[in-house]
């Protein structure tokens, strides 16, 4: 009996001990890098244990504005310090003098650090080149002047760029094949997110040093620099936005007090973004549960007036725009007396320069009895509704999208609402369930000014290799699908002229500025109401200079009160700021 016990007691024995050995194989040899179901990196877990480090750059790639500034982030020289300075005689006069940081400053930070930093974080002090090489020829154990990359307090256009954080669980989803650490950081909304997998760091830059468990160092005062030593990566997105423009207007949509809403400004050389901005701000504190995060310039909106423009389209081309005919303007387009816009008898053109409801509602109507699909295909052909930002083949990706969370515009839900002529006419004046977005609004502009040519709207031209050569590019593409013909959108641009210069015109107030401009104005109903009044959706959408266009403009104020929050004076300072901007 008692061999069987002990022969037993040895069986359990033997598998304990090689079930221990196979857990030490698979935690030393085969799971280093991607242990448990948190795929921890032993490795660098038992590195942390015994050394202290100070990260330069965290290894994700950057983006760029079309100058090549850095437009997320910035990379300062600072003063970086190590906590073991406290244990050695270091000469912190001179780099006192030189960084004209008080040495009784510099010695109370050393002595309160638990690891290194850089002097000032978050808000460092920037050295200059001349101050960078007399610190490193100082050559004092502990002491660096380094350059570091740090994220920028005020991010040039937020929601188009977008926001990273670290999630698990969505890392696994996304990349299940590839072996990263649980704190990687990926994107979560804008380009941050389209263009995640480039991103992706190779490995972070670091100041390392070895410690013992005091503190002390281990291998004397021996500071290393760890780099992935690739010249190709982190990557950086060159974006087609400028910067300075940006940050003037997001200054201007701050200061006419813009809480939702913003403006979208295209480059109609290369249709590009030139500026985005969107209200609400990110809200820095909890940054992915507010309403912040969300880019209102790629969201469907109610368009109201602006939607006009389609219906003249689709009228010219049916010969429904003759000169001799009149509206009846002293109406609404219900019948009803108009008391409030009562403007009598229009033409045509002065109902387009007026935004003449009735003119509209009627002439959508009728168009809508000779064609139920004629708005959506006027629509479409004005690249209203539908996506307009880059799209197409990168790679293993047949249809990588730039702005993937642009919204698509719309005319009707129903085919009960397309063959309703009283829905009709609510459609022609851009309400019901007419909806686009202020992108798609102004490439419509784009696309007049263009005489008819459509064409995606680019965030990015090219993915650059840390050397700068370039990885990949994003050509001008055409947007598909037919568009209007160059005589109908040379008459809608006599059209959206007219709406400024006519006396009456909507946008008679920008009749002065130094570029010409053609445009049409909005004011939606939303259907919702604060404190007993209609909220509306003002709007004012154009380009300019009228006679070599440059710019397509839309300026937006979202769910404000009728006799509150209009956009021209907007519009018309930005107008103003790019011909100064241009003359520099």
């Amino acid at each position: 009996m008692w061999r069987k016990r002990a022969a037993a007691w040895l069986f359990i024995c033997i598998t304990g001990l090689v079930l221990l050995a196979a857990r030490l194989i698979q935690i030393q040899l085969v799971d280093t890098e991607t242990f448990s179901k948190h795929h921890v990196n032993l490795l660098e877990e038992s590195v942390k244990q015994r050394t202290q480090e100070l990260v330069i750059d965290n290894g994700r790639g950057n983006f760029l504005d079309r100058n090549g500034t850095m437009l997320t982030h910035k990379m300062v020289s600072v003063l970086v310090l190590f906590p073991f300075l406290t244990k050695l005689d270091w000469d912190i006069e001179k780099v006192s003098a030189i960084t004209n940081i008080p040495a009784a400053d510099l010695q109370k930070a050393v002595a309160s650090a638990k690891k290194p930093f850089a002097y000032g974080e978050p808000d460092p002090i920037e050295l200059t080149d001349s101050q960078t090489k007399k610190i490193n020829g100082l050559n004092i154990p502990g002491v660096f002047a380094v350059e570091k990359k740090f994220e920028r307090s005020s991010v040039p256009a937020e929601q188009l760029i977008g926001l990273t954080g670290e999630n698990p669980e969505e890392l696994a989803r996304r990349y299940p094949n590839k072996e990263l650490s649980e704190k990687t950081l990926i994107g979560v909304s804008g380009l941050e997110e389209s263009f995640d997998e480039f991103l992706l760091p190779e490995g972070k830059s670091k100041l390392v040093y070895h410690v013992d468990g005091s503190g002390a160092p281990l291998f004397g005062t021996n500071v290393k620099y760890v780099d992935p030593a690739n010249p190709f990566y982190p990557v950086n997105i060159r974006t087609t936005i400028d910067k300075t423009i940006q940050e003037k207007a997001e200054k201007l949509v701050d200061q006419y007090q813009i809480k939702k809403g913003g403006l979208v400004l295209l480059n109609m050389e290369d249709n590009s973004v030139l500026a985005m901005v969107s209200r609400p701000a990110v809200n820095k504190k909890d940054p992915y549960s507010s309403a912040g995060i969300t880019n209102m310039m790629t969201e469907q909106q109610i368009v109201g007036s602006v939607f006009k423009t389609v219906v003249a389209a689709a009228a010219i081309d049916q010969n429904l725009d003759d000169p001799m005919r009149l509206f009846d303007c002293s109406k609404k387009i219900n019948g009803n007396p108009e008391l409030t816009y009562n403007y009598g008898m229009l033409n045509f053109s002065d109902s387009f320069a007026r935004s003449c409801n009735r003119t509209f509602g009627e002439l959508a109507q009728e168009l809508q009895k000779q064609n139920p699909n004629a708005l959506e295909e006027y629509a479409a052909k004005l690249s209203l509704t539908g996506s307009v930002g880059w799209q197409g083949e990168v790679f293993h990706t047949s249809n990588f999208k730039q702005l993937a969370d642009e919204d698509k515009g719309r005319v009707f839900l129903s085919d009960e609402a397309r063959t309703d002529s009283n829905y009709a006419a609510m459609s022609g004046i851009g309400q019901h369930e007419v909806r686009a977005t202020p992108l798609a609004v102004a490439n419509m502009m784009a696309t007049i000014a263009r005489g008819g040519k459509k064409e995606m709207v680019r965030a990015a031209t090219k993915i650059e290799y840390k050397n700068g050569t370039t990885m990949i590019d994003f050509p001008e593409n055409s947007l598909a699908g037919e568009t209007i013909s160059p005589y109908t959108a040379s008459k809608l641009q006599k059209l959206l002229r007219e709406v400024v210069v006519n006396p009456n015109g909507t946008g008679r107030w920008f009749q002065d500025l130094p570029y010409e401009v053609a445009g049409k104005s909005g004011t939606a109903e939303t259907g919702k109401y604060e404190n007993g009044q209609q909220l509306h959706n003002k709007w004012f959408a154009g380009y300019f200079p009228y006679q070599n266009p440059k710019y397509a403009l839309v300026a937006v104020n979202l769910d404000v009160i009728d006799s509150e929050g209009g956009v021209n004076q907007l519009f018309a300072d930005m107008v103003k700021m790019l011909y100064e901007n241009d003359q520099r």
